[in-house]
């Protein structure tokens, strides 16, 4: 236990709590601070309940096992001493993460690397003035993270390629699946490729082409049975005889002649939100929202455990 790798997790919300969890049941010591007493003392309670469905899941042998390689820590520089790797999930706001990272930077031993969980804000508006800023990216998960398991490693313009190369490999070694991009990119990858559907969904339901349930049903019941295994280009490889380059051949056109009438994107309406919240609410009251996301994590406990059982998974 004591020869385990120390990695410190900073912010202990629903991100940071995911990370956590990944960390611990990869064998790490995990060392959290958050600097709100109300978010850490729901981070053990919490470690503790995805731990217990995890192990019924047959995703974990012994959960208190992995709840016990986490601690909770007061201050910063407790958590960051003696941690190899550093994942900063704060607020998402410029603000915060400046200041993190700032204080994160000025705590570092050795040759720490950090990561942060950004979902958008790239590593060179909030790492600039680091002292270590060669060893800052971005480690874009997805929330929940120990349920799913890519994670997008972005540089920064000064972010060092051995740092890029650190990092992948222990998000390798922890069971996540890195995808490493070349530079930064508002959204990044994982973003940008959900905003083309969230923009498209958005306005298809603007226009009155479908309602909500009947949107959502053909991802959850169509296209998100493939993609919940494969991505899109094998996907189109596999629809057509001749391949990929087949597929492209006779549906291209078509993709681009879609793709054609939205040359002039417009911002979600405001009033389409209200409708589409109103219409959601209906569906699930606003007191629901927690157990629906619990429902959630459940059933991508199971789709976790049915793909690692049949080789699909990290």
């Amino acid at each position: 236990m004591n020869d385990a790798p120390v990695t410190a997790v900073i912010g202990a919300g629903l991100v940071g709590s995911g990370w956590a969890l990944v960390f611990a049941r990869a064998g790490h010591r995990v060392r959290v601070h958050d600097p709100d007493a109300g978010t850490m003392a729901r981070l053990l309670p919490w470690l503790e309940k995805s731990a217990r469905e995890l192990e019924a899941a047959g995703l974990l042998a012994d959960a208190a096992t992995v709840v016990g390689r986490v601690q909770p820590c007061e201050t910063l520089q407790e958590a960051l001493t003696g941690a190899g790797y550093v994942q900063e999930s704060v607020f998402e706001t410029v603000e915060a993460k400046t200041a993190a990272s700032l204080a994160i930077d000025e705590a570092l031993e050795g040759d720490a690397i950090v990561g942060s969980s950004s979902s958008g804000i790239p590593a060179s508006q909030f790492t600039e003035d680091c002292r270590h800023r060669d060893r800052f990216l971005v480690a874009h998960p997805v929330n929940p993270p120990h349920l799913i398991p890519v994670v997008e490693l972005v540089p920064a313009p000064w972010t060092d390629p051995q740092t890029m190369e650190r990092a992948r490999a222990l998000m390798a070694d922890i069971g996540q699946v890195p995808i490493n991009l070349t530079r930064e990119i508002d959204g990044f990858v994982l973003n940008r490729l959900q905003g083309a559907l969230l923009n498209e969904a958005w306005a298809l339901y603007d226009e009155g082409y479908a309602d909500l349930a009947d949107i959502d049903a053909t991802i959850s019941h169509g296209l998100g049975l493939r993609w919940s295994f494969m991505g899109p280009f094998e996907t189109i490889d596999l629809n057509a005889p001749g391949g990929i380059t087949d597929y492209a051949a006779r549906l291209g056109a078509l993709y681009h002649g879609i793709a054609m009438d939205r040359t002039q994107p417009r911002p979600w309406p405001a009033e389409t939100v209200a409708r589409a919240g109103e219409a959601r609410r209906a569906a699930l009251p606003e007191t629901e929202l927690a157990e629906r996301r619990a429902w959630r994590d459940a059933m991508l406990t199971r789709l976790a455990a049915f793909k690692h059982s049949n080789g699909l998974g990290p």
